[in-house]
């Protein structure tokens, strides 16, 4: 297993399974403003967090709990922590890798935001554009809805649609541009911006308002302002990418034999703005980095501000795994990411999950640190792992929230043993 600490200086995408949530003015426990001034976290703590870590992970990685695994602990912009455990591709022993491409699934959803807060400041289009104005094709039920539905409603999944609509048409295989295309025959959960409905279909719109408005496609100005001036060397879009990396995680399933690795699905990737993108560890480490301000000449203060001002209250998330109903005093939607009240702290964070990959990225801006996390299997104990660092980091009572410290459970197959991926060297940020 490589764990290396440094210095201290578009799916099933865990659309939320509940009835619609109605809108409202932000509460009173809603999370505090981002732009709140920044604080250092005390360095031991930070350094006895980053020990626990890496023996959460050893174990992880002793049981044979997950096919493979890539995290990162970014603080004040400087990567603290980072760790791979297991394979690629169990079938030849790939390790994973620092530069090991992930498919992002939901995570995706983020790149989408970020281009559409860059095009905003260009004066390309702006967050009140009205889909109608821009998309011909665009209908909903009613034709007061269609001309209120802008493009924050859709990045901030508020278009009053019921939640993941058309899903499991796209899953089969039914063409995105058919789907959205049918918009108009799906009963409304609530007028547009009353209430939240998780999208993937609806939320991919986005690539079609930017063509339109810049005659460039979504993802070339995805590559253009975002990855390449990140450095995000390895990020891609769709199984052609993926699978062009020079080294790039299967999806895998358990199965009595151990892991075993499949083909990717395609369908997911024809959302590309809500789960078309790939990429590896390094690349978001970078773009923590940048979403905590590290990289204003890339993603602006009011960019960001824009990106992660709560919006729709989401209060299902609240309940929806052990951590947040433990941790989690208030839960909205903003652009393409959530925003909790973590233990009395402003979390900015969201979750992804398509058949064999799962992704998860959360920070603190109040202490520019954060973490990230790939792995591909579709199984949940990593999951845990996230909010015990997050316990740590601010001092709060710690939890397992993993179950690290029950007994490992039993397998179909005895588990076997894993190679210790040896370090590499770290390139220059």
């Amino acid at each position: 297993m490589q764990l290396r600490t440094l210095p201290l200086l578009i799916a099933g995408l865990l659309g939320a399974a509940t009835a619609p949530v109605l809108a409202r003015a932000p509460a009173a426990n809603a999370p505090a403003p981002v732009d709140a001034a920044a604080q250092s976290l005390p360095p031991e703590r930070v350094k006895a967090t980053l020990e626990a870590y890496r023996r959460w992970l050893n174990t992880l990685d002793q049981r044979d709990a997950v096919a493979g695994l890539a995290t990162a602990v970014v603080v004040d912009d400087k990567v603290v922590f980072e760790g791979t455990i297991g394979y690629a591709d169990a079938a030849d022993k790939e390790p994973v890798k620092p530069d090991t491409v992930f498919r992002l699934a939901s995570l995706s959803k983020a790149f989408a935001t970020g281009l559409t807060a860059v095009l905003v400041q260009d004066g390309k289009l702006a967050w009140d554009t009205r889909l109608a104005n821009v998309l011909p094709f665009f209908k909903l039920k009613n034709v007061p809805d269609t001309e209120r539905a802008t493009v924050a409603d859709i990045l901030g999944q508020r278009l009053g649609l019921p939640r993941n609509t058309y899903d499991g048409m796209l899953e089969d295989d039914v063409p995105y541009e058919e789907l959205v295309r049918k918009l108009d025959e799906v009963d409304m959960a609530c007028g547009v911006g009353k209430c939240y409905g998780y999208q993937n279909v609806a939320f991919s719109l986005i690539g079609d308002v930017v063509y339109a408005m810049t005659g460039s496609f979504f993802y070339k100005l995805v590559d253009q302002r975002i990855f390449l001036p990140l450095g995000m060397t390895t990020a891609s879009y769709g199984r052609a990418g993926l699978e062009s990396s020079r080294s790039w995680a299967r999806p895998h399933r358990r199965t009595r034999r151990g892991w075993v690795p499949f083909e990717p699905k395609e369908n997911y990737y024809r959302v590309a703005p809500a789960a078309g993108v790939n990429a590896s560890l390094r690349d978001m480490e970078q773009w923590l980095i940048a979403q905590m301000g590290g990289r204003p000449d890339v993603l602006s203060p009011a960019a960001l501000s824009a990106l992660h001002t709560p919006g729709v209250p989401t209060p299902v998330e609240l309940h929806s795994s052990p951590w947040r109903s433990g941790r989690l005093s208030a839960a909205y939607y903003a652009l393409g990411w959530r925003v909790f009240t973590y233990g009395g702290e402003t979390l900015i964070y969201h979750a992804g999950a398509v058949e064999g990959y799962r992704t998860m990225i959360g920070f603190f801006p109040k202490y520019h640190a954060g973490v990230v996390t790939l792995w591909n299997t579709g199984v949940p104990t990593p999951s845990g792992l996230m909010p015990m660092v997050f316990d740590s980091l601010l001092g709060l009572p710690p939890v397992d929230w993993a179950g690290i410290g029950k007994a490992a459970p039993a397998a179909g197959a005895p588990a076997k043993p894993r190679r210790n991926h040896a370090g590499r060297h770290r390139r220059r940020r």
